[in-house]
């Protein structure tokens, strides 16, 4: 067992963890935290997609132990004292989601994508959710979401 302390959702936990614990089962299983689902436990479909240290990362591929002394936000985390940010208000009214699946993955890639980028192109927003995978949506609405919290909207 291995000692970890880790920052999640602004709550600090210590705990002792196996060393080949993956972050999302330590997440989901641990602390209770079943807002970000497991997707495909592969790494491809991007569902179970968090914030450590400021980056987003597909939490089936990183181990509990990596995220020692680091900072983790989930989707459970976005909101602040009930109320949505621009970019959950954003997928609501645009209908960003559909059965909900991809909707953690897809809010936590976009929120690193307009930090990094504020005002992206309805490109640059298809190329930051490559790795997020909706099998109900078709990314119109998603992308025109991505593009309202941003501040700019899309009539196509």
């Amino acid at each position: 067992m291995t000692r970890i302390s880790v920052k999640v959702d602004g709550t600090t936990y210590q705990d002792e963890v196996e060393p080949r614990l993956l972050l999302i089962h330590y997440l989901r299983d641990r602390l209770g935290l079943t807002g970000t689902p497991i997707g495909c436990d592969t790494s491809n479909c991007g569902a179970c997609t968090v914030d450590l240290d400021g980056v987003s990362v597909k939490s089936c591929s990183v181990l509990a132990v990596q995220a020692d002394g680091g900072e983790v936000t989930t989707v459970q985390g976005l909101a602040r004292d009930g109320e949505w940010t621009e970019l959950q208000k954003a997928f609501h009214e645009k209908h960003g989601l559909q059965c909900g699946y991809c909707t953690p993955g897809m809010l936590m890639a976009a929120r690193d994508l307009l930090r990094e980028n504020p005002h992206p192109s309805s490109d640059e927003v298809r190329h930051a959710l490559e790795g997020n995978l909706c099998r109900c949506t078709g990314y119109q609405n998603i992308v025109r979401a991505v593009m309202a919290a941003s501040g700019q909207e899309v009539t196509t």
